[in-house]
């Protein structure tokens, strides 16, 4: 089968549907794009615009209705709508609006989160009851342990559902702190803790790739995406050419995310990226759309799958 590589990459976000399409695909599959409140998405870009080393130009500063036009327009047919306690109290809000979207835009995978706190799996099995299909966490801004006691009740709940967690388990460029709840041991605690749960490792694990990918190597259910990762041009996060070939052999695990639309670049350069795994044309579906389709099952709707 011809290598994807030999293929003519999008140089520009018009040409990344009519790429997709020419590799039999309906559409792509993004597992990591993010939806907050509006005041808090604001707060969120704020954070960003003070960024000086690189700076992070935020390039889709849009509405949200806007935002899921681009995303149609992109050729993207399921996306997650991620957002994150980044403080006790916030997940249940957070999970009102993301799951609201959900309920009014087909293309929305139903998203929630939750925070290491004390009511957190009463909020976690609403969030299920209303449709949850994926998960969200971030250990770094959210300063927890993925094993806190307090959500000992909360991940046999995911894995009972068959849910996956997108879990932000690095610590990285523009979060100060947070890093001590961060790594892969503490993937490792979490899975030796709660063997039935799937988690998506977000960003391959940067900075610490190695160390993530030497993970995902030992625990056959552990997924990784490929967020800011391996962009073209690279942009703060590039994942480290020595390892590519080992990443190609899971291929079969890696799912597509863009971070959208948060980031500093315009998004076919997350999909020119993928270029660097060098994968055939089969390959390169899994991972823009088969994998992550497979995973989530019925909360992509048939003709999306």
């Amino acid at each position: 089968m011809t290598a994807a590589r030999s293929r003519d990459w999008p140089t520009s976000d018009a040409e990344v549907a009519p790429f997709v399409r020419s590799l039999g695909l309906p559409g792509i599959v993004d597992i990591h794009v993010h939806s907050l409140p509006p005041r808090l998405q604001e707060a969120v870009w704020a954070y960003f615009d003070r960024l000086e080393d690189p700076p992070w130009p935020i390039t889709y500063r849009d509405d949200e209705p806007t935002r899921l036009a681009t995303l149609t327009d992109l050729g993207v047919i399921a996306h997650t709508a991620l957002a994150y306690g980044h403080k006790p109290g916030v997940a249940a809000w957070c999970n009102d609006h993301t799951l609201a979207l959900a309920d009014t835009n087909p293309q929305v995978i139903p998203t929630f989160t939750f925070h290491a706190e004390d009511g957190a799996e009463d909020y976690v099995a609403e969030a299920i009851a209303r449709g949850g299909r994926i998960a969200k966490v971030h250990l770094q801004v959210g300063r927890f342990h993925a094993t806190d006691p307090r959500l000992d009740e909360v991940w046999p709940q995911l894995a009972a559902a068959g849910i996956p967690a997108v879990v932000h388990a690095s610590a990285v460029y523009g979060v100060d702190g947070g890093s001590d709840y961060c790594g892969p041991d503490a993937i490792r605690a979490l899975l030796d803790r709660h063997p039935g749960v799937t988690v998506i490792v977000a960003h391959l694990g940067m900075p610490d790739a190695a160390g993530f990918l030497a993970l995902a190597e030992a625990e056959p259910t552990l997924r990784l995406d490929v967020t800011m990762t391996m962009t073209d041009p690279p942009y703060g996060m590039d994942f480290p050419t020595s390892l590519l070939p080992r990443l190609a052999a899971i291929h079969d695990r890696v799912l597509f995310g863009s971070d959208f639309p948060s980031i500093p670049h315009e998004y076919h350069a997350q999909v020119r990226g993928l270029a660097a795994m060098d994968l055939d044309d089969a390959g390169l579906r899994r991972v823009l759309h088969g994998n992550a389709a497979a995973l989530l099952g019925d909360a992509i709707p048939a003709d999306r799958r």
